[in-house]
């Protein structure tokens, strides 16, 4: 019989919590219980290094390997890869704000795993295990509150800010070729309202290149943020809601002016003007050599 938690789906417990009904570890993103038979899965939007992105209704899960090559024996990846046959009951945990874990529900394998790249620790590339994960019959998708993702958002964008220019320009780099491997596939969680999740590396990106100025019409930013850089947004020339890519060959930065422009009247004739300025960065960075 499989064990059941006691839970409901969406609520919201305590790290603690969460080991006492599960009898797991208090530690990692994937967590084995004996006791339990059962193996938790915490997919941390706000502080992970993994790239878990939902699409749609399935969510892909890094495994387990901060450093080097990701492999399926000798850690909890093997478990989940078996998990169809193995009778391990698989239960998803995401974080959107510390400390608060959501019981996202009992999950199965969608697919197939699948191998991709990734950056480690390190900065250096390496083959990572990804695990399409999706709800089990009877239970759906969970409709997450947009404060929440936009919580992670404003996390994820201080953790970033930190970083320096090098780690921005490879991780940027590196989520762009990921968005062309996988036919521009654009990451968008189930909630109240569509959400679409954007690279906060791709969007650190474009600003820093921008330099403190508007793309569109090039002028400076209009005012400073809290810590004393120029103010300038991030924009998808083609819209994520329109099929356009994720990545630096489709984002640049605009005041909250032209950002606004850019949506309220979506002119061509902008539209090529940024792709423009686009290009001309690429040319200027040997983009082309610089992809896999």
């Amino acid at each position: 019989m499989s064990f059941s938690p006691g839970i409901s789906q969406g609520d919201i417990i305590s790290n603690q919590e969460l080991c006492n009904i599960f009898g797991c570890s208090p530690q990692g993103g994937m967590r084995r219980s004996h006791a339990t038979n059962t193996l938790v899965i915490i997919s941390n939007h706000v502080e992970s290094l993994y790239e878990d992105r939902w699409i749609d209704n399935t969510l892909h899960y890094t495994g387990m390997g901060r450093t080097g090559d990701q492999v399926l024996q000798g850690n909890q990846n093997i478990t989940l890869y078996e998990s169809r046959t193995n009778g391990v009951g698989v239960h998803l945990f995401e974080v959107y704000r510390d400390k608060e874990y959501i019981y996202t529900g009992p999950v199965e394998l969608a697919d197939e795993p699948y191998q991709e790249i990734q950056l480690d620790e390190q900065l250096q590339s390496r083959l990572v295990w990804m695990f399409p994960l999706r709800l089990k019959s009877g239970y759906v998708p969970l409709q997450i509150d947009i404060e929440l993702l936009e919580n992670k958002v404003r996390e994820q964008e201080k953790r970033t800010r930190r970083l320096s220019d090098e780690e921005i320009r490879q991780r940027a780099l590196e989520a762009s070729n990921r968005q062309s491997r996988n036919r521009r596939q654009v990451n968008k969680r189930p909630s109240i309202r569509t959400k679409y999740d954007r690279n906060t590396y791709v969007a650190e990106y474009a600003k820093r290149w921008a330099n403190g100025i508007c793309q569109l019409k090039d002028h400076p930013a209009p005012f400073n943020d809290r810590k004393g850089q120029p103010f300038l947004e991030s924009h998808h020339i083609e819209w994520l809601s329109r099929g356009g890519a994720d990545s630096i060959t489709n984002t640049v930065a605009l005041c909250p002016n032209c950002h606004t422009e850019m949506h309220e009247r979506d002119r061509k004739s902008d539209v090529e003007r940024l792709k423009r300025k686009v290009q001309e960065h690429l040319e200027s960075i040997d983009y082309n050599a610089s992809i896999e």
